[in-house]
């Protein structure tokens, strides 16, 4: 069975814990993607009822909208009972990188709502400290951007600004831009979003620390389902 049969298997299992009556995070991402068009799915063969989804993206709401999701925002249902999203990597304290799509404050703004945050990954994402594998993207607004940069490098980030398919600056779906920040492995995770979060200029980081409760892994043993311990 390949990663994409995998990644389908994930997402079906992320999904069947969602209720009839349940306002539902959609995430953002490949594999997320998946778990809209299982949500769809569900909802036109009548397995599922009454199903309003909040869309942590532009892009995944023109989806959701295309498949015949009823969608609401958080100003109307500012509770959300279970967000599927997905997750460019995840340390053994489940904690996150996520924003490669683009959608880290969305996401965030999603996730911090949710009673319950489910993310499906392949066990390619897994590893043994943030920051091994992957770049934190940081979000900043325009104005003064370059200084974000100056700063970003001397807390020892290798900063890469993100530009979009036509090399231009990559917007994000509120306008900002995105720098992409190598600090190699973080050994205090929490410290550094502390440092970036205090930081002017600086609207939200892709650190999801103490927000996700239950990880879905694709691998090759099949399906594995881990739920945080909460403290």
């Amino acid at each position: 069975m390949d990663v994409s049969q995998l990644k389908q298997q994930a997402a079906e299992r992320a999904v069947g814990f969602i209720q009839s009556g349940m306002i539902v995070g959609l995430g953002v991402g490949s594999t997320a993607l998946l778990a809209v068009r299982c949500i769809a799915q569900l909802l036109q063969a009548g397995q599922l009822k009454e199903i309003l989804g909040v869309p942590c993206s532009v892009q995944t709401a023109e989806e959701a909208e295309r498949l015949g999701i009823p969608l609401t925002t958080l100003e109307e249902h500012p509770g959300v009972d279970l967000t599927i999203d997905g997750a460019d990597e995840i340390d053994p304290e489940f904690n996150l990188i996520k924003g490669g799509g683009g959608a880290l404050l969305r996401e965030k703004i999603v996730a911090q709502a949710s009673k319950r945050e489910i993310i499906i990954i392949d066990e390619s994402k897994l590893s043994p400290v943030l920051g091994t594998v992957w770049a934190v993207p940081v979000e900043v607004i325009p104005f003064g951007w370059g200084s974000q940069t100056r700063f970003l490098e001397s807390l020892g980030a290798k900063v890469t600004v993100r530009k979009d398919k036509n090399g231009a600056l990559y917007k994000t779906d509120q306008g900002n831009f995105i720098l992409d920040c190598g600090f190699g492995p973080i050994p205090k995770p929490a410290e550094l979003a502390m440092k970036l979060s205090n930081r002017a200029g600086i609207v939200e980081h892709g650190l999801f620390l103490d927000i996700a409760t239950d990880i879905i892994v694709a691998g090759k043993d099949g399906i594995r389902h881990l739920r945080r311990e909460m403290r």
